[in-house]
């Protein structure tokens, strides 16, 4: 339930934040907008978590590697 609440809650502020970076980017400034665009991704659940969980699972591979090398 937590990780859906939390997916649902970064989606919801990568969208705010991806609006307001298109709408920058059209009217005010393409280097502001697409600062905005990279921060709406890096919020998404596509962005940040994905690499944690990515992140997560490598060190995970490691631990069994060492738990192979050690017990055999």
């Amino acid at each position: 339930g937590l990780l859906y609440v939390s997916s649902f809650i970064f989606g919801l502020a990568s969208t705010v934040v991806a609006l307001l970076g298109i709408a920058v980017l059209v009217t005010y400034s393409p280097q502001n907008g697409v600062i905005l665009l990279v921060i709406a991704f890096l919020v998404s659940p596509l962005g940040l978590p994905m690499a944690a969980a990515w992140l997560v699972g490598k060190v995970q591979d490691l631990r069994f590697a060492i738990q192979d090398a050690v017990y055999g």
